[in-house]
């Protein structure tokens, strides 16, 4: 992220230093203090001068509804009732949270896009890339919340030891799914492309999870030997887990979103101390990222 310096943030937004010292003890531009310097983000800056341009009257822009949608994740759900945002969530994975965005139907999608790159290795950045490729989201941003653990839940003491993809396709165990266009299921279609097998090689249990907790569950009463989830999803179901990824999991909006005053509460709660604290009793996440713009339109 680059940061410009009082004289340089002055010389972008086009303001005298006195001007830009008001906004900055009213509290009303984004910087930070370092060392006795005010520092502004420049990615912030320009989502700032972007929330408050004027339209033309008549020109009616619907404001989205304060619900992030997407994917869902224990943490983020704790994260918006504990920040006082007032946002409320909506479970229904990465790609139909994306869809809602579009439609203005979310403030946010929580999401985790997974692919392959060039070299079958997995695509670091492929939820930038579906940002990027998505129609009219030409003003979206995305927003780090986490790192997330993601691998195969299993039942306590891991009976069958299952220890990858591969010892599930040569034991025929028997898999959980989740439905199409969540992250997990695009994580478990892509590896099983690397793997040089398919969807057919394995053996499902056809009926998909609606979540990654609701798939802990199948494991856990006896109806699937695994399935992709998270790690925090696997403990708090009491089951085993093995390591597959570790993933970014981000929050997609568009840049006037980004500063509505529930978003802004949520963000600002990304840099307390207890979130970091809930992350590491879940186990599972790193919540190091947290709060820092991945990209921006």
């Amino acid at each position: 992220m680059e940061f410009l310096t009082t004289s340089e943030a002055a010389d972008y937004l086009r303001l005298g230093e006195r001007k830009l010292y008001e906004l900055v003890t009213t509290g009303a531009i984004p910087c930070s203090k370092v060392t006795g310097k005010w520092l502004f983000p420049r990615h912030e800056l320009d989502l700032w001068v972007l929330s408050g341009l004027a339209r033309p009257s008549g020109m009616l822009i619907a404001e989205p509804p304060p619900v992030v949608g997407g994917s869902q994740d224990e943490l983020l759900v704790w994260s918006l009732r504990e920040s006082g945002s007032g946002l409320g969530s909506m479970s229904e994975g990465s790609a139909r949270g994306l869809e809602r965005l579009q439609r203005n139907e979310v403030m946010a999608a929580a999401v985790h896009f997974h692919a392959l790159d060039a070299a079958d290795n997995l695509a670091g950045d492929a939820s930038i890339e579906a940002l990027r490729t998505t129609p009219d989201l030409h003003d979206a941003v995305l927003v780090a919340f986490v790192r997330r653990e993601e691998g195969l839940v299993l039942p306590h003491g891991n009976p069958k030891h299952l220890h990858g993809l591969t010892d599930v396709l040569a034991t025929g165990a028997r898999m959980a799914m989740r439905q199409q266009g969540t992250g997990a299921q695009m994580l478990l279609d892509v590896l099983l492309k690397r793997a040089g097998a398919s969807m057919r090689d394995l053996r499902r249990i056809e009926t998909p999870a609606l979540t990654g907790p609701d798939l802990a569950e199948l494991v856990r009463a006896g109806e699937a030997d695994c399935g992709i989830a998270t790690r925090a999803a696997a403990r708090s179901a009491g089951l085993d887990f093995v390591p597959l990824v570790w993933e970014n999991f981000d929050l997609a909006m568009r840049q006037r979103s980004y500063f509505r005053p529930a978003m802004q509460a949520l963000l600002r709660f990304l840099n307390e101390r207890r979130l970091r604290q809930r992350a590491e009793e879940l186990t599972g996440y790193d919540a190091s990222p947290a709060g820092l713009i991945r990209f921006a339109a």
